[in-house]
């Protein structure tokens, strides 16, 4: 683990770490047609998770936690040729030797299973008492889960943190609380948003609306220590990026987990959990931007060439109110970057979808998620290498040369766009920062970030959520609007576009002279305008930090509600009734 990937525990984890690995090898033992085959089938089941949570660390920087198992699935969705081979065999080779392992026909072997239920089912009776009891022995931070798995190994950390997850499990909120959120939320001076349970005034907007997200894309030039031969993005992104006062959007996510940032910008609601939120907490049909703008009378549309069903997709663009979603079936898979879609045929054929769409009377919600992009960011022979980077820097230059290509291909739609719907309200922006190598490797180098997060100083957290972000409002041009947390892009796009309806959007709005929070698992950021604070939740926070904390919880309350309780907070006329509808024949 240390020599591949420059993970390891603390050296007084060893004991309680081999302890725990001897325990699990003991009832498996148990089970074991012979020491051979117990020998085989553990070695390669204790590999598999040692190495597979090394692998998490450096790519994400956190470890394996119970909600990965729960995702596993999209690996293979996500990956292919010996790749997908590889994750295959990782997977199914130690059940395989487990299976070819275990005695059924021996007594012993179902006292061994009869301890691990009996394990399962106290850790499912009694997860407060075990999650209280394991913090206060092998202490947790909850924003530093690296130092979590340092100072606990896999078995523990997995252990505790399977506990967590079942005594986290919240009961939905109740009006009461709902009103207390909603009432703490507007505060006692401050002039009230617009409530989804008023009678606002209501404008309908009738612009477009297009918003495309740019799978890890993000501003290379600060990688001084890569010493790059050349800028990779292109002179008319930089030039209009400017003209938008060098905006940033702040991420939920780093390096991944890009359906995380899909369901800010969508909602409006902040991502606090290291978790995908569209796999299993977006419970209920919301009145989110697409429903939002589709009781309007808008046509809301959704592109993105991967496989349709990758994290949980398809239901969670019905539940907030997509009509159409056009996936991987729906294109000609002509441009091939490996397996990934070219930037430049993903434009042209949604471009070639919605000419008859920009004709018509009916305003359009066009949302353009981009699949080129992904590590280890692979071009085809049409798209020789144009930037060169120091030695050692192999990923960087890779990483550098597919910029290249995505922002000068994201520049020819973007002028073609703006020929068909001039008028139309434009937005893009990169979904998080890339991945550049092994324990943020790529950013440690020049200083932007330390190789663990527990080492981060406050202006690094700024780094790591940071993306460049434009917004161009039709033919007025681009407008600044500095650094902003994604969940509230929403309710500023929908202020551009004149819409005054009620709207959940709302929730999270703050005035403009009001420090930005950016929460992040374990910890949230204050940014005011000339500073950043982290706020862990410590003695040694801020005063500041109680009063975004406070925020937090009752942002917390109101999503809570919203998206898997009751929702109390809204009347049944906004409860949500638009249709969905997939665009190919064959279901995804």
């Amino acid at each position: 683990m240390w020599r591949v990937f420059q993970v390891e525990l603390w050296p007084s984890t060893y004991a309680p770490d081999l302890i725990a690995h001897l325990l699990l090898g003991a009832l498996l033992f148990g089970m074991a047609r012979s020491l051979p085959r117990f020998m085989l089938a553990t070695a390669a089941i204790f590999t598999t998770l040692t190495l597979g949570n090394a692998f998490k660390l450096t790519i994400l920087g956190a470890p394996v936690t119970p909600d990965d198992f729960v995702a596993a699935r999209n690996m293979f969705l996500l990956l292919g040729g010996w790749q997908l081979a590889g994750v295959i065999l990782m997977v199914t080779a130690p059940l395989l030797l487990l299976g070819w392992m275990i005695d059924w026909r021996q007594r012993r072997t179902w006292f061994s299973l009869g301890a691990i239920g009996c394990g399962i089912a106290a850790v499912v009776v009694f997860p407060v008492s075990l999650t209280t009891a394991m913090d206060d022995y092998f202490d947790n931070s909850v924003w530093n889960q690296t130092e979590n798995f340092q100072r606990r190994g896999l078995p523990i950390h997995l252990l505790q943190e399977s506990a967590r997850n079942l005594s986290r499990r919240e009961t939905p909120p109740t009006p009461a609380q709902v009103t207390a959120a909603l009432s703490q939320l507007r505060g006692p001076t401050e002039q009230p948003f617009v409530d989804v349970a008023g009678g606002a005034t209501s404008l309908t907007p009738q612009r477009n609306l297009h918003m495309i997200v740019l799978e890890s894309f993000w501003d290379p030039r600060p990688l001084k220590a890569s010493r790059l031969s050349g800028d990779p993005l292109d002179p008319a992104f930089r030039k209009l990026w400017a003209a938008a006062g060098h905006s940033h959007g702040l991420a939920p996510v780093f390096g991944g987990y890009t359906a995380n940032t899909e369901f800010e910008v969508l909602c409006g609601f902040p991502v606090t959990r290291d978790n995908v939120f569209f796999e299993g907490s977006l419970r209920r049909d919301v009145p989110c931007l697409p429903r939002h703008l589709a009781d309007a009378g808008y046509r809301t549309l959704a592109s993105h060439p991967n496989a349709a069903s990758f994290w949980n997709r398809v239901n969670a663009y019905r539940r907030i109110g997509f009509q159409t979603y056009w996936a991987d079936k729906d294109f000609v898979l002509d441009d091939m970057n490996r397996e990934f879609l070219s930037d430049a045929s993903l434009y042209r054929q949604v471009l070639a979808k919605l000419e008859p769409e920009l004709r018509g009377p009916q305003p359009i919600f066009n949302y353009v998620l981009t699949y080129f992009g992904h590590m280890d960011y692979p071009l085809n022979a049409q798209r020789p290498a144009k930037i060169k980077a120091a030695k050692g820097h192999d990923m960087v230059a890779a990483y550098a040369n597919t910029l290249y290509y995505k922002s000068r291909e994201l520049m020819a739609f973007l002028r073609d766009l703006q020929r068909l719907d001039p008028d139309g309200l434009i937005v893009l922006f990169g979904d998080h920062l890339p991945f550049l190598g092994p324990n943020f490797g790529g950013f440690t180098e020049s200083g932007l970030l330390a190789s663990q997060r527990g080492d981060f100083t406050d202006a690094m957290f700024r780094t790591l959520v940071a993306t460049p972000l434009i917004v161009i409002d039709g033919q007025r041009g681009p407008v600044a609007i500095g650094d902003l947390p994604f969940y509230q892009l929403p309710a500023h796009l929908l202020g551009l576009l004149g819409d005054q309806r009620p709207s959940i959007m709302d929730v999270t709005r703050q005035a403009p002279d009001r420090p930005r929070v950016r929460p992040l698992p374990g910890l949230h950021l204050v940014l005011g305008q000339k500073k950043v604070t982290t706020c862990r939740g410590a003695e040694t926070d801020g005063a500041g930090c109680g009063v975004s904390t406070d925020w937090l919880n009752a942002v917390e309350v109101i999503k809570a509600d919203l998206f898997s309780g009751a929702q109390h907070v809204l009347l049944d006329q906004h409860r949500p009734d638009a249709p969905f509808r997939e665009a190919s024949a064959t279901p995804h």
